[in-house]
């Protein structure tokens, strides 16, 4: 059940919305280990993925407030690079992202930290329209991706995992994305992509998860092409949803990062845990509109994807590089000590 005081801090953190940054407040817990401060922070998120799902949960249970922090609705940024910028410019002191944005970034900026594994999937689908003339969903992926050439391709933007797969898929097959297909941004709002693709403004979606499930349960679309449903051999357990800021303000925010890391887990255990029925209707609440159907699908979905821990398997981190330099978003390898603090590595 929520507070009462919850939706006066809402009108207020959407009052605040235009100024790019949401603050998060909350006295301490000592049962908990939390920061004994108010534990003031600030953070964006690049879209309304199920990667963030769980800060979701988070906020409406009260975990944040539990261990140290309150959090409200965060700041849709609608890009990476957005995200990237306003941790930059210091507008928020936690991004939430792919690990695109981070790959790219710290290439060329040395103190990019991650500070929670989100999503241990590839979790952006391509999604066709109804009415696309190509290979079967069936069809074997060198024969789906061929089909996409000469196609006008939604994205969320450039520079963005929407992007890095429609290049590494097409890379695959000898083509040229920036050649072969028709890219077109359209931001990271959900009823707008469907809206693209139901009004055939595009013929297909590289889009973020739950919207391919979305298109089909609303029949505007078929999920062609995913990763995360071992479409891609090579492509399944990878680092793609992920928290990031940089060392600094992981020095600064010590027991706030904490407290928002110990809330954070606390959501993820309660995706894997029984209560079905609970996690469903707060995903209901987190994407309104979203059919019965794809709901339920959805569930055993988040189970497998989004991890218990915040840590960051080496194996993933690894294929997470890969996939990049593939893409050609990067040309060097970073450093795993580097980005991932040394309470974050697992095997």
């Amino acid at each position: 059940m929520r507070e009462q005081p919850r939706m006066d801090r809402r009108h207020l953190v959407k009052g605040l919305l235009a100024t790019g940054a949401v603050t998060l407040t909350g006295a301490g817990c000592a049962e908990s280990g939390a920061s004994t401060g108010t534990g003031k922070i600030s953070v964006g998120q690049v879209s309304q993925s199920i990667a963030f799902f769980p800060l979701f949960i988070a906020t409406e249970k009260g975990y944040f407030k539990d261990e140290g922090v309150t959090f409200g609705d965060p700041p849709i940024l609608g890009t990476g690079a957005k995200v990237a910028a306003a941790l930059k410019s210091g507008s928020i002191e936690l991004g939430g992202s792919v690990m695109t944005d981070v790959l790219k970034l710290s290439a060329i900026q040395s103190d990019i930290r991650l500070v929670a594994d989100l999503v241990d999937r590839y979790y952006i689908d391509i999604i066709t329209g109804k009415d696309f003339k190509g290979a079967a969903a069936d069809a074997t992926l060198d024969e789906r991706i061929k089909s996409l050439q000469g196609q006008k391709i939604g994205i969320t933007g450039p520079g963005s995992g929407t992007e890095a797969l429609v290049i590494y898929l097409f890379d695959k097959v000898g083509l040229d994305s920036k050649k072969d297909a028709q890219l077109v941004n359209l931001g990271s709002e959900p009823s707008a992509a469907l809206g693209a693709l139901k009004g055939g403004q595009v013929d297909a979606l590289s889009f973020a998860q739950p919207l391919g499930q979305q298109a089909e349960g609303t029949g505007v679309g078929t999920l062609y092409i995913s990763p995360a449903r071992g479409d891609i051999p090579g492509l399944v357990e990878v680092s793609h949803g992920v928290i990031f800021t940089t060392q600094g303000i992981l020095k600064d925010k010590a027991k706030e990062i904490a407290a928002f890391q110990r809330a954070l887990v606390r959501a993820k255990k309660d995706i894997h845990g029984n209560d079905t029925a609970g996690v469903k209707k707060l995903l209901a609440e987190y994407r309104s509109g979203l059919p019965d159907t794809t709901l339920d699908a959805l569930i055993p979905l988040l189970k497998s994807e989004i991890p218990t821990t915040n840590a960051f398997k080496r194996s993933s981190f690894d294929t997470a590089v890969a996939f990049h330099r593939s893409a050609g978003l990067i040309t060097e390898d970073p450093d795993y000590d580097q980005l991932v603090p040394a309470n974050l590595r697992a095997t």
